[in-house]
């Protein structure tokens, strides 16, 4: 096939701190990037915001960079037949509909401005998880809902535009295809996120809208993941059409072919995002799991829902042992570290620095470092902290599993820790199943390109995006016995209970 003939997909992957652009080719193969990153804005203590107006430009340079580096390689813009959209989840926007400007700046996922309102619309809901059974989340600072609510109460713009009329509420997704094609839409996976969404019906629910003050003429239209929301109306890819969009951790799921009942993929960066395909139907945790879509490929495809849990500190345990420790120098010594022991000697590492997620629970924990004699090394140090991701990671999965009853076959991973072979091993040491790495690790933009385009028809099913997903991955299987692996756990959730009920 000459160069003239093959044909691509982009993916717009909108992060909490950059932008990037990826052009991909029909094997899955990165032929073209871009990133380009941003700070956020942080007025005052535990607000994280950023201009809606800036966030579009990154991706309009994200874009323009990528382009430039397909044309140099002999490609055309034209031969880009479809782009899908991947973003920070959560994020919320306020914007007129008559001038299309932003009315405030977008409120980052992870702002906690509304702890205040938080608490007061736990009091009035009567509990925290009173709407967890219609939209499958908790009353928490996190989600977009209570964003909007905040806006409405205390953005004069916002409350301003809601009088004559013009006040749009979206996710970054929402915003960007409205900005870049005309079409006020989400997707499933992002409405979802929202605290609005009736899991069952996959339209906004009335009872929800009503308890957080958002009307629905305010909020987008609900669309599947892989459709045609719109064509871009300007500028390098002016005609090609956004056909696919998925939140983050959805997309990633995409990316991995986590497409059957009891598949799960893992994204370890600064923290863990686990999400645990549960199949059609929607299975509400008693294990502090949330409940979610994964995703729905197609408007008549059917929904596919997911169990999500969440490690806090992952990555940022790595970081924290270089920055302010100096037990490394740099973020791969500690898997060469880690590699200079047998195992942990009896070293455990519980990294709960503000707490512990899924399935503890605990706002009381703190971190600790427990099991220390003098046999102990740096190297055992290292291990434990590799460990301590490891541990928590399968208690999310035992959580997922007792909620679900289905049996984990595998568990697929991505994030810069899967760069490490040892701490891959170790997982599989620890969870005793298979732990599947993709050799090309940006399954997130993965995810959305194949998304998109599937829509568009460069693939024509499901089974040619597994082929796509999974062309080329190491497998890690378990290398100790069961008796061992039972030791180990011991010593874990005792050393749990040695993290509990440090902080008030």
């Amino acid at each position: 096939m000459s160069k003239s003939d093959q044909v691509f997909v982009g993916a717009i992957d909108q992060g909490t701190s950059s932008t990037r652009f990826l052009i991909f080719d029909t094997a899955g193969k990165i032929v073209a990037s871009h990133q380009c990153e941003y700070e956020n804005h942080y007025a005052k203590a535990g607000w994280v915001e950023k201009s809606p107006v800036e966030i579009l430009d990154s991706v309009e340079t994200a874009i323009a960079g990528a382009c430039r580096r397909f044309n140099s390689l002999g490609y055309e813009a034209s031969q880009i037949k479809a782009v899908g959209i991947t973003n920070q989840r959560e994020t919320t926007v306020a914007f007129d509909s008559e001038t299309g400007a932003p009315l405030t700046n977008a409120i980052i996922w992870n702002d906690v401005r509304t702890q205040a309102l938080v608490r007061r619309l736990i009091e009035e809901a009567g509990s925290a998880t009173r709407f967890a059974t219609t939209n499958g989340l908790p009353i928490t600072t996190y989600f977009s809902a209570v964003k909007m609510r905040w806006m409405l109460e205390n953005v004069a713009a916002v409350q301003e535009a809601r009088a004559r009329g013009t006040l749009r509420f979206g996710t970054i997704d929402t915003w960007l295809i409205y900005k870049m094609t005309g079409s006020y839409v989400t997707d499933v996976t992002n409405a979802s996120r929202t605290m609005l969404m009736d899991l069952k019906t996959f339209q906004w629910s009335a009872e929800c809208l009503e308890f957080f003050g958002v009307k629905a003429e305010e909020l987008p239209e609900i669309r599947s993941s892989a459709e045609t929301y719109g064509t871009i109306s300007e500028g390098r890819l002016e005609g090609v059409p956004i056909s696919g969009c998925l939140g983050d951790q959805q997309a990633a799921m995409v990316g991995q072919s986590c497409f059957d009942a009891g598949e799960a993929k893992n994204t370890y960066g600064t923290g863990c995002f686990m999400l645990f395909n549960t199949g059609d139907k929607p299975i509400f945790s008693k294990n502090g799991l949330l409940t979610t879509v994964g995703y729905q490929l197609g408007p008549q495809a059917t929904p596919k829902y997911a169990l999500e849990g969440s490690i806090a500190v992952a990555g940022s345990a790595i970081q924290w042992l270089r920055d302010k420790v100096g037990l490394i120098g740099s973020a791969p010594e500690i898997g060469i570290l880690s590699d200079s022991v047998e195992d942990n000697g009896g070293v455990y590492f519980v990294t709960a620095f503000s707490g512990l997620f899924a399935p503890y629970w605990r706002t009381d924990a703190r971190g600790c470092l427990v099991g220390l004699t003098q046999y102990a090394t740096r190297g055992h140090i290292a291990r434990a902290t590799l460990e301590s991701v490891c541990y928590q990671t399968r208690a999310i999965l035992e959580a997922m599993r007792k909620d679900s009853g289905t049996e984990l076959r595998r568990l697929r991973v991505d994030g810069g820790l899967t760069n490490s072979d040892q701490a891959m091993q170790i997982q599989a040491d620890i969870l005793s199943i298979e732990v599947v790495r993709p050799e090309m690790r940006e399954t997130t933009a993965l995810g959305a390109a194949l998304a998109a385009g599937l829509a568009v028809g460069v693939w024509k099913d499901e089974s040619e995006l597994r082929h796509v997903a999974q062309s080329s991955v190491t497998a890690f299987w378990s290398r100790i016995s069961d008796d061992k692996r039972a030791e180990m756990l011991r010593g874990w959730e005792k050393a749990v209970e040695r993290s509990l009920d440090w902080a008030e």
